[in-house]
C-alpha cells in the first residue's frame, strides 16, 4: 500500500514516516505540509518528495496518514476519503460533533478503510487486558492519566494549550474503557486545577467508571493507569507509551486489512465520533455543573 503523510510536525516525523519508511509492506510515497519548504526538508530525510500541493500527493497514493491538529485534519480527511484514499487518522478526529460526522459520512460515501491510532489500542497488552475483561462480569472502572507537557516536544502545541488534558488525552482513556464497559451515554466532569478534570462515564449497562486527567501535574506526580473490576476481581492495564512506531505500524497492517476486506475497524472514524461526542459532552458538562446526555 503506497501512502502519503498529511503533516510536518514532530508526531509525523518521529512516528508516522518513521513507522512508514521502515514497514515491510507498506511504502512511503510523500509528505504534504501547509509549508511547503518543511515537506520538502522532511521529505527529504526519507528519501521522498515534499509537497505544497495535497491533490498532487493523493494522486500519487492509496492511503494517508494525518498528523495535524483536529480542526486542520477533519477536513482534509474528507478530501482524501472522496479522492478514494484510505486513511490513518490521530486522535481526537475533531474538535467538535458535527465535523466529526461529516468525516464518517466522507468515508462511508466513498467505502474506503478508515483506522484511527489511539496508541494503547494496538499494543498486545491492551488486547490481552480487553480479552480477560470481556470474559468477566464488570461492575465499574477507572483511568487515570497525570502528566506534564513541560519540556516534551507537544508543549508549544496550540490546540493542546487551548483545550487540555481532556481532548489530547481523553481519547486514550475514552479507547480503552469503552471497548470494556461500553458506550457512554452521560457524563458528569469537575475541574481541578489548572486543566486537570475528572470526569464520571455512565455507560449504557448502567455501569460507571471515572477518569482523571492532567497535563499540568508536577513531574513526580506523573503517572498512567487503567482498571475494571468485577467477580474476578482487579484488571489492570499499565500501557506502553514508549513505542508508538511499533503501535503504529500494527494500524498500517490493521489499515491494510480492512482495505483488502472492505470490513469495519473497531478503531474506525465511527468509534472515533463517538469519543469527539464523549469529550465534547464532558466540555460542556465542565461548563454547566451539570451531568449531560451524550449525543447519539
Amino acid at each position: 500500500m503506497r501512502f502519503g503523510v498529511l503533516g510536518t510536525g514532530h508526531w509525523a516525523k518521529a512516528v508516522h514516516a518513521t513507522a512508514l519508511a521502515a514497514h515491510p509492506a507498506a511504502e512511503l510515497v510523500g509528505v504534504w505540509g501547509r509549508d511547503a519548504e518543511r515537506a520538502e526538508a522532511l521529505g527529504a530525510e526519507f528519501e521522498v518528495p515534499g509537497f505544497g500541493d495535497v491533490d498532487e500527493l493523493l494522486s500519487q497514493v492509496d492511503a494517508v496518514t494525518l498528523a495535524l491538529p483536529p480542526d486542520v485534519q477533519a477536513p482534509l480527511a474528507e478530501r482524501a476519503a472522496a479522492a478514494g484514499k484510505h486513511l490513518l487518522l490521530e486522535k481526537p478526529i475533531a474538535l467538535d460533533v458535527p465535523a466529526a460526522d461529516r468525516v464518517v459520512s466522507a468515508v462511508r460515501d466513498a467505502g474506503v478503510a478508515s483506522v484511527v491510532f489511539f496508541t494503547f489500542r494496538f499494543q498486545s497488552q491492551t488486547s490481552t487486558w480487553l480479552t480477560q475483561a470481556a470474559r468477566t462480569e464488570l461492575a465499574g472502572g477507572a483511568g487515570s492519566w497525570l502528566g506534564s507537557l513541560a519540556g516534551t516536544p507537544f508543549a508549544a502545541s496550540p490546540w493542546r494549550q487551548e483545550r487540555g488534558a481532556l481532548w489530547d488525552i481523553g481519547p486514550h482513556a475514552l479507547s480503552v474503557l469503552v471497548p470494556a464497559l461500553g458506550p457512554v451515554v452521560a457524563v458528569q466532569a469537575g475541574a481541578g486545577l489548572r486543566d486537570t478534570v475528572h470526569l464520571v462515564l455512565t455507560h449504557e449497562s448502567g455501569i460507571a467508571s471515572t477518569v482523571s486527567l492532567s497535563h499540568t501535574v508536577a513531574p513526580m506526580s506523573s503517572g498512567i493507569e487503567f482498571f475494571v473490576h468485577g467477580d474476578a476481581g482487579r484488571l489492570v492495564l499499565l500501557p506502553d507509551v514508549e513505542a508508538p512506531v511499533e503501535a503504529f505500524q500494527v494500524a498500517v497492517d490493521e489499515l491494510g486489512a480492512a482495505a483488502l476486506t472492505g470490513g469495519a475497524h473497531p478503531c474506525d472514524v465511527a468509534f472515533g465520533r463517538d469519543v469527539v461526542a464523549v469529550l465534547a459532552t464532558a466540555a460542556q458538562a465542565l461548563e454547566s455543573g451539570c451531568r449531560e446526555p451524550v449525543a447519539r
